[in-house]
Parts: structure tokens; C-alpha cells; sequence
């Protein structure tokens, strides 16, 4: 527990009015929880919001996904698809949300799973599912800025002779990443602006692209092509899983577009210790993200689907990009380039904050002794208040995970299901064991009542159902250059995981470390391996448990 000293000196710092706006008082939540102030807490409840909404980016995942939705199930999966998994993904936002209120960290969903967990499997619980995380965040980060190189490689193509080749868009992929992470290591106070602008860009770009196409476009498709047509394109050499399996197949791996759209949130939970107001801002912020990205991304679309010209001219376009087609087909070429320029815009965006919230999960992680090198990777830069070292090492291992997907879109839709099943798992955890001890559990002031365990248990069944669906095969007939690789990347992780647990960590790793209370003992609170009595200021004996 934190000491009477460290309340005192919080006490007498309200006193006396250096911090304002609720700022305290954040500060006095988080040292009950065992942690400083670190971080520098300035944002507000819409910046926290901009965060998971920019990450979630409706113009980048369905733009990104496009062609693997038109050939996996058509307009018919898109659409509905959309529907279902927007209802499901806002359930599991709401289940999050209520956990984020009551525990505003930014380890976000390991600490969770540390806090609700029985104290004897504490530890465990919060190892596996921050590696789920981690995994999720460096994929997803993987996926946008992956997206970005391809369209403005596509981008460069209009009006030129520019043949896009994989050496190139490798170069374009790793310019987009060091951008992102120079943005995020010296502009890190110009962060909370660029937010702002953030948000405006996707609404009205959204907004702005959906109503051009609309407008302009020469013809557009029925009702009746829109919202009852089904393609099935997965089979390479001409037998789909339709055949092979059944349509329902199709439709189940279909929905990956959608899945995909709509994740990354937990962003709002990782930006909580900069957040004012933090046990309701990041609750909201998660909730109001879902909510508004489901609408403006239904919107997006079928905007889309009712301006498809041609639609075999649309999957087998030249440019490799069937939204790029349709900016082409309805707007012309100038008009698609400044189209495709706000795509690219939102998806630069997406990425940035996505590599600000994969390094504060870093950061968290390694703060509790969790990644190897901890000790170098735990350190905030004293001008900026931010984890410079972690933003790289995001940077680093979202480019790595990056090179399978150069030239192939089965390996592109791969890293996206990674994505997906990473960061899903790493909110089902915590969420079900919400469920399971929910007699332990000491709500924030964002709470659900009575509808608590049924919207827990509801979450865990979808986040199961499609973990299984995603690293099923996507392509027939299945050989080495159509697998579905995200199997063996969650295999990976799941096995180092497991290994490094059973092999070494066990013996050291006893949860989310209390820095208050260890460096009051006189432990150190950033060697895992030190003396037993930091044992005793682990996250798992808090008297919230």
C-alpha cells in the first residue's frame, strides 16, 4: 500500500494548488495503485477519446481490407458483417470500460488481469495477457502503416510510369515507421494537437470521401448488390471455401474486415496515466470511440459498395487497390488523388498513435520487469515525460513483423487477423475474470450494474468465437504460399510465453510491481530477481483485490 508519507505529500501539494482540474487526484488514484506519476497528465476526456478513435480509423481498416472483403464473402458479409461484429465489439467496450474505471493504468488489460485474478494465478494471468498485448499492439501497428506504404505506393502510380516493386514499398514502410516514431519522440507535446486534428481529419475526411464518391459517381449499384450479394473468391484455383466447405465458412472468416476496423481501443486505457479525470475519461473514451467509429464506418461502407463501377474492374484493378479504383471510376483522376491523400493522411495518423500506444503498453511492461532488457527499455525521457526507448522498440518490431506481408495479400490479411486475435484475447482475459470473481471486485464510477455479467459473459464467448475464426485458413487450397500465418506468429508468442513462464519467470514474475511501496522498502522495484520482500508489494495483494 502506498504510505501515509506519500498521501501527506499529495495532500500538501492540493493544498497549496500546484495541480489543478482533478489532476490530483488522478495522481493520489494512481499511487494507491502503487505507481508515480510518471507520465505527464494533461490530456483531456475527447483527446483521451481521439486516441482509440484514431487507432480505430474506420478509413484505414475497411480501405486495407477491401479486396480481402469483396472476394471473401461480398458486399452482403461487408455490410452485415459490419452490423454484427459492431454490436458484439461495442459489448466487449462496455465490459472494458467498466474495468478501465477501476483500475486507470497504463498497463491497461495486464493489469486488469493482475487485479481481478485470485491471488495465487495473479501473476500468470497478467504475464500471458500482456504478451497477447504486446503481440496485438506491434500487429496492429504492423497493419496501418503497412496499409499506408501500399497506398502511397498506389498513390504514385497515377499519372506516372511508376511500377510499385516490394523493395520500394519496404523503403516506403519503413519511412512511414520512423516518421511516426520521430513524431512520437520529439513532438510528443505537439501530441495532443495533433489529436485534434486527428479527429477532424477522420470525421470530415470520412465524411468528405463517402460524399464525393456518392455524388459523382456515373451510376450506382442497387440495393440488391449492396445488401444481399455474396462472393466467394478464396479459391486460388477456382474452388472456394464455399464449395470446398460451405458459405457459412466464408461468411465466418468474411467478417475479418470488420473485426479488424474495429479494434485497438484499448488505446484509451494505455493513455489513462495522461489522462485527467482518468477512471471516466478512459471508459468513455473506449465507449464513445466504438460507438462513433460503427457508424462512420457503416457509412464508409456502403458509400463504397454503392459507387463500385465495375465490379470485376474493381477487384482486379491495375492499381492493387479496389477503393483506389473507385476514387478513379467516380471522380477522376485528380479528384482520386486528393481522395486517396486523405486516406493516406488518416491512415499517417492511425499509425502515430498506434505507436504512441503500443510504447506506453511497453512502457507499463517493462516497468514491471516483464520484457527482456526491462531495465533499459523502463525509462522516460526527463524533457518530455515519455518512454522514448519503448516508441522505438515498437517502431522496430511492428517493421519486422512487416516483412512477410511484402507482395502478398494473404500474408497482409494474416498480420491483421494477428492484430486482431492479440489485442481481443488481451481484453478477454481480464473481462472473464471479472466474471468469475466478481465478488472481489471494486467498481470505478463507471460501472453496468446488473447488466455486468451478462455483457461479460456475452464479450468472452465472441472474443473466443472469433480467435478460432481468424486463424482459420483464408485462401484453397492451403500450401505454403496461401497459409494463414497468424497461427504460427500466436503460436510463437504463446510458446515463448508459456516457456519463458515455466522456464524462468515463475520464479521472479509476481505481477505488476507497486513502485511506491518497494522503494519505501528499499527494493529495487525494477529487478524481478531481487530480495522475496518485494513479493509483498505486488498488485495482487492490494486491498482492492
Amino acid at each position: 500500500m502506498v504510505t501515509a508519507k506519500d498521501v501527506s505529500a499529495i495532500d500538501s501539494e492540493k493544498n497549496h494548488g500546484s495541480v489543478v482540474d482533478g489532476v490530483l487526484d488522478d495522481e493520489k488514484e494512481l499511487a494507491r495503485m502503487g505507481y508515480k506519476q510518471e507520465l505527464k497528465r494533461d490530456l483531456t476526456l475527447l483527446q483521451n477519446f481521439g486516441v482509440s478513435f484514431s487507432i480505430i480509423s474506420v478509413i484505414t481498416g475497411i480501405p486495407s481490407l477491401f479486396l480481402y472483403g469483396l472476394n471473401t464473402g461480398g458486399p452482403a458479409v461487408m455490410v452485415w458483417g459490419f452490423v454484427v461484429v459492431a454490436f458484439f465489439t461495442c459489448l466487449v467496450g462496455l465490459a472494458m470500460g467498466e474495468v478501465c474505471s477501476a483500475h486507470p493504468t497504463s498497463g491497461g488489460p495486464y493489469f486488469w488481469a493482475a487485479m481481478l485474478s485470485d491471488p495465487k494465478h495473479a501473476a500468470f494471468a497478467s504475464w500471458m495477457t500482456g504478451w497477447f498485448n504486446l503481440l496485438g499492439q506491434v500487429a496492429v501497428t504492423t497493419g496501418i502503416s503497412y496499409a499506408a506504404a501500399n497506398f502511397i505506393s498506389t498513390l504514385a502510380t497515377f499519372n506516372t510510369s511508376f511500377v510499385p516493386e516490394a523493395r520500394i514499398t519496404i523503403g516506403i514502410y519503413a519511412g512511414v515507421l520512423i516518421c511516426q516514431g520521430l513524431i512520437n519522440t520529439f513532438g510528443v507535446h505537439l501530441l495532443k494537437y495533433i489529436n485534434n486534428f486527428s479527429i477532424w481529419w477522420h470525421a470530415v475526411g470520412t465524411t468528405a470521401v463517402v460524399i464525393a464518391i456518392l455524388a459523382a459517381a456515373p451510376k450506382h449499384q442497387s440495393a440488391k448488390f449492396v445488401f444481399a450479394t455474396f462472393i466467394d473468391n478464396t479459391g486460388v484455383d477456382g474452388v472456394g471455401w464455399s464449395q470446398r466447405a460451405s458459405d457459412a465458412y466464408v461468411v465466418v472468416i468474411g467478417i475479418l474486415t470488420a473485426q479488424y476496423t474495429l479494434t485497438g481501443f484499448d488505446g484509451s486505457a494505455h493513455m489513462t496515466e495522461e489522462t485527467r479525470n482518468a477512471a471516466m475519461s478512459g471508459s468513455i473514451g473506449i465507449i464513445m470511440a466504438i460507438g462513433v467509429s460503427a457508424v462512420l464506418g457503416w457509412f464508409l461502407m456502403l458509400g463504397l459498395l454503392f459507387s463500385i463501377q465495375d465490379l470485376d474492374g474493381t477487384i482486379n484493378s491495375a492499381t492493387g487497390q479496389p477503393v483506389a479504383q473507385i476514387f478513379l471510376d467516380t471522380v477522376g483522376e485528380k479528384g482520386a488523388i486528393v481522395l486517396m491523400v486523405i486516406v493516406i493522411g488518416a491512415m499517417f495518423f492511425c499509425g502515430t498513435f498506434s505507436v504512441t500506444s503500443n510504447s506506453r503498453m511497453m512502457y507499463a511492461f517493462s516497468r514491471d520487469g516483464a520484457i527482456p532488457g526491462h531495465k533499459f527499455f523502463h525509462k522516460v525521457d526527463e524533457k518530455t515525460k515519455s518512454p522514448i526507448r519503448t516508441v522505438w522498440l515498437a517502431c522496430t518490431l511492428s517493421f519486422i513483423l512487416g516483412l512477410p506481408s511484402l507482395g502478398s495479400s494473404v500474408a497482409f490479411s494474416a498480420a491483421t487477423s494477428i492484430a486482431t486475435i492479440g489485442l481481443y484475447i488481451s481484453y478477454g482475459i481480464p473481462i472473464a475474470l471479472r466474471a468469475i470473481y466478481g465478488k472481489r471486485f471494486k467498481r470505478g464510477p463507471f460501472h453496468l450494474g446488473p447488466f455486468s455479467y451478462p455483457v461479460a459473459i456475452i464479450s468472452c464467448l465472441w472474443i473466443v468465437f472469433i480467435s478460432i475464426a481468424f486463424i482459420l485458413p483464408q485462401a484453397n487450397p492451403v500450401d505454403s504460399q496461401t497459409l494463414n500465418y497468424s497461427i504460427v506468429a500466436v503460436g510463437i508468442v504463446i510458446t515463448y510465453a508459456l516457456g519463458y513462464w515455466l522456464i524462468s519467470a515463475r520464479k521472479w514474475f509476481t505481477g505488476p510491481i507497486k513502485q511506491i511501496s518497494a522503494n519505501d522498502m528499499g527494493v529495487d522495484s525494477m529487478d524481478p530477481t531481487g530480495s522475496t520482500e518485494a513479493d509483498t508489494v505486488q498488485v495482487n495483494v492490494d486491498t482492492k483485490s
